[in-house]
């Protein structure tokens, strides 16, 4: 997890609390937008925009109450080339969660290839189950209203059809990795083996300690 944020989509990348410190790495990867999502959120570069949420990495935390707002920021800043951060402590549930609600909102991608999406550009990308049942209820119940939504607000269609096929090529990449064992399907039990690569494993995660795989790296920055 100490490996460096990680493209997932054109001009966004999801992250780690120490990526979101490193000015060199934001620099690197010139990003322009962070959003900051843990316990005690904090803006540390004075140069960038933030979006501070306020929030715990357990099951019962309401992620999808902040979707919308995370959504408006983060695709505002891409409609305007520039380039995003989503942080958490570890870069694996909270971002990750994030990112994929994000995904599912521009993209006519499910939550589950959303998913896909992310753990393609980052293996240890793996929502705790509260997080995961609030991507399912969001899909239900809340996502084609919140995609009619960001089309009135941003009328722009500069990033669809782009957006669009960069999920595409992730998804048949996710599909070679995991038959690879290149990623893991974030589906480990507690107590469990990962079948990928050495791993630690708490009540909400399978945190994968090493991966060989070439990170995702769409056409397109």
């Amino acid at each position: 997890m100490g490996n460096g944020m990680n493209k997932v989509m054109p001009g966004l990348y999801v992250g780690n609390y120490r990526d979101s410190k490193d000015y060199q790495q934001l620099e690197r990867y010139q990003i322009t937008h962070i959003v900051s999502i843990h316990d005690s959120p904090r803006r540390f570069h004075p140069d960038k925009h933030y979006l501070c949420v306020m929030a715990a990495d357990t099951p019962d935390q309401n992620l999808s109450q902040y979707f919308s707002v995370c959504n408006d920021f983060i695709h505002a800043a891409r409609l305007k080339d520039g380039c995003v951060l989503i942080h958490c402590l570890a870069g694996m549930s909270r971002s990750v969660t994030v990112a994929v609600a994000y995904i599912m909102s521009v993209t006519p991608l499910s939550w589950k290839e959303a998913l896909k999406v992310v753990r393609t550009g980052r293996a240890i990308a793996n929502p705790n189950l509260g997080f995961q049942n609030q991507l399912q209820e969001f899909e239900i119940s809340k996502l084609m209203e919140e995609r009619k939504r960001l089309k009135e607000r941003f009328p722009s269609l500069a990033l669809e059809s782009n957006d669009r096929e960069q999920c595409f090529v992730a998804l048949d990449q996710y599909e070679v990795l995991l038959e690879n064992k290149g990623v893991c399907e974030g589906q480990c039990k507690f107590g469990k083996d990962c079948p990928t690569a050495p791993f630690i494993i708490d009540s909400y995660h399978c945190y994968l300690l090493q991966n060989t795989q070439t990170p995702f790296s769409p056409s397109k920055a």
